[in-house]
């Protein structure tokens, strides 16, 4: 599987889990909510710094949301 696809579905993992939408997850990062669309369908690499606030937002480790198999 495609890394940047991995990723995305991390995203949306821990998304779901946290219990938010992708609005919600959008808000908290100060994204706009299709950019969270993009990312977890895999559809755009995103930066490190993205990644960092993704993974401040839903208060998880940000090796845990790059973790690919």
């Amino acid at each position: 599987m495609d890394e940047i696809k991995q990723i995305g579905q991390n995203i949306r993992k821990f998304r779901t889990k946290k219990g938010f939408s992708q609005l919600d997850l959008a808000v908290a990062c100060d994204f706009e909510e299709s950019s969270i669309g993009r990312l977890e369908n895999g559809n755009t690499n995103p930066t490190i710094k993205t990644l960092l606030k993704i993974s401040k937002a839903l208060e998880i480790k940000l090796t845990d949301l790059v973790r690919v198999k």
